[in-house]
């Protein structure tokens, strides 16, 4: 690797095993994170009996950083890790929690609330719904435009020194708030989406969390399944958030599906399939950053840990650069209203 964490092309680059650390302040964690949403909220119907399955199968395989929000199925995503974690040893995994993101009893999305008080509020309703002393990790969802990210920031601080938390994390910030959020509390990592479609981060967020030595938890690493090599035309359906999904929709859909047999044709002549590649082309991109996979099931699960075993050459990643290259994709990664909520896009 070179000096800022990237990758060096004039060697393989491979996954492997080794723990890798949240940025300079954060926890090790094993090299891949289970993003737990999909099991209570968002991709449409779930099974739980599998789904903690899921969470069995990804702990023995020696995941440790599961990530949830208090607003995934209102509250159920916790409830239903508390079970699946019930009886294991804390110190077999680490907790990344979100907050802040408003909800109606229809489901409706209705802003975010980061204000010191709501930081608190939250966290004593997550901790009671995880029955757990402490979070490892803890974040605003979203930047609340109206409270300043210093405020936030010292509010969660204060749980740190009171033990209630271990580390402060970000999500979907631009590199002016990490400087600012960075110079009230060190910041373990920035959790943004990236993958091989969604590279917006390369350009200023990314050197500036290196640069304060904050790291990257990578969701979206498949985007929401439609680089995941299973992803069909008629797959989205009700209670499933990606039918409005500007790149699950029409023209823009048949475009990324041809982007993705692209990616096929490198992964079949490696011998793997294109989740793997595109999750450990993620982890390639540097030892700072740390993919989420969404599986729901055991079969996804062990697809994604395939990931860790997937080496790349120069070559390699030269050949899916050219494939696709950064800005292929057709269609934003969220919705109009939800992008303006994206201080990362700003």
């Amino acid at each position: 690797m070179t000096t800022d964490g990237t990758p060096n092309a004039s060697r393989t680059s491979s996954t492997s095993r080794t723990l890798r650390k949240l940025g300079s302040t954060g926890p090790e964690v094993f090299p891949l994170g289970l993003g737990a949403m999909g099991m209570s909220a968002l991709y449409g119907p779930t099974d739980r009996d599998e789904s903690i399955a899921t969470v069995h199968a990804a702990l023995d395989a020696g995941i440790t950083l599961i990530d949830t929000g208090d607003f995934y199925g209102m509250g159920d995503n916790e409830l239903l890790l508390a079970d699946a974690l019930r009886g294991t040893d804390r110190d077999r995994y680490q907790l990344s929690v979100k907050f802040g993101a408003q909800r109606g009893p229809d489901g409706s999305w209705l802003g975010y609330d980061a204000r010191p008080a709501a930081v608190k509020t939250s966290l004593a309703y997550s901790l009671r719904r995880l029955g757990v002393e402490y979070i490892d990790v803890y974040r605003p969802a979203r930047l609340d435009p109206e409270v300043p990210i210093e405020e936030t920031v010292g509010a969660i601080a204060e749980m740190v020194r009171a033990g209630y938390v271990r580390h402060i994390g970000l999500s979907e910030v631009g590199a002016d708030t990490l400087r600012r959020a960075a110079a009230v509390h060190p910041v373990s990592d920035l959790q943004i989406e990236y993958s091989l479609i969604s590279r917006g981060v390369e350009d200023t967020i990314l050197p500036t969390a290196r640069e304060l030595g904050i790291g990257i938890t990578a969701y979206g690493v498949l985007s929401r399944g439609l680089i995941s090599g299973h992803w069909s035309k008629d797959r989205s359906g009700a209670g499933d958030f990606r039918s409005a999904s500007p790149r699950f929709q029409g023209e823009n859909l048949d475009h990324n599906l041809a982007l993705v047999e692209t990616l096929r044709a490198i992964a079949e002549r490696k011998g793997v399939t294109v989740a793997q590649l595109a999750v450990a082309w993620v982890a390639a991109q540097g030892p700072d950053i740390l993919p989420l996979v969404g599986a729901r099931t055991r079969p996804r699960l062990t697809e994604s840990l395939g990931s860790l075993d997937v080496a790349f050459s120069a070559e390699d990643l030269a050949e899916i650069e050219k494939a696709v290259p950064a800005g292929s994709a057709a269609g934003d990664r969220y919705a109009a209203a939800q992008m303006a909520h994206l201080d990362s896009e700003k």
